[in-house]
């Protein structure tokens, strides 16, 4: 690949920081631009031509223009990185299967923990703490024995749902129980090309 691809992103949104990491452990080049969510940008123009829905991350990859991170995993992956998205049926669908569980219980479950924590969102703390307790039993039962979600080797799988894992304690959501999440973790992070996401503070929108 000789091409840059463009993400346009901001640095404490999860969702973003998955399209990143992806693009870094795959050794994509690839330009960051910010959208200043702060300020509301997402939600003006011109931002609202590359998406509609007004959310990050969007996806440049010349005329191309994809939103949604989990799509945008897929297709980069498809595209540059079949390794990380194998073709056989059964891996494909089991990843398929934690596309799913990132965009449903880890999202309605640390990340929304970690917005009412970090960025002060009026959203039910209680429901998100037992959402993401429900989410990190499963993960942490399907881990035993294994070193990634499926197969041998990493895949957008382990990217999808590493970074609002990683940083549930930001949202209250305590790891300190779930050895086999706590050591995926580190070994993702082990991974030639990880980047990691900006610390957030509690507190930091009041």
């Amino acid at each position: 690949m000789t091409k840059t691809i463009k993400i346009h992103g901001f640095p404490l949104s999860g969702h973003s920081h998955r399209v990143e990491l992806f693009a870094n452990l795959a050794d994509l080049p690839y330009e960051m631009l910010l959208v200043d969510l702060a300020a509301g940008e997402q939600k003006k123009e011109p931002f609202l031509k590359l998406n509609p829905f007004g959310q990050v991350p969007v996806l440049e990859d010349g005329d191309f223009v994809l939103s949604d991170s989990n799509a945008i995993l897929t297709y980069l992956a498809r595209s540059y990185a079949p390794t990380w998205y194998p073709e056989e049926p059964h891996f494909a669908a089991e990843i398929q299967r934690f596309l799913s569980m990132a965009a449903g219980p880890v999202n309605y479950g640390s990340a929304v923990a970690r917005l009412i924590n970090v960025f002060g969102a009026g959203l039910d703390r209680q429901r998100a703490a037992d959402v993401a307790a429900w989410a990190h039993e499963r993960l942490e039962a399907h881990l035993s024995g294994r070193d990634w979600l499926v197969g041998d080797q990493p895949t957008i799988a382990d990217v999808a749902l590493y970074t609002y894992t990683a940083h549930a304690p930001e949202g209250g959501v305590d790891l300190t129980q779930f050895l086999n999440i706590r050591a995926w973790l580190a070994r993702i992070e082990a991974l030639p090309g990880f980047k990691p996401m900006q610390q957030t503070k509690v507190g930091l929108v009041a």
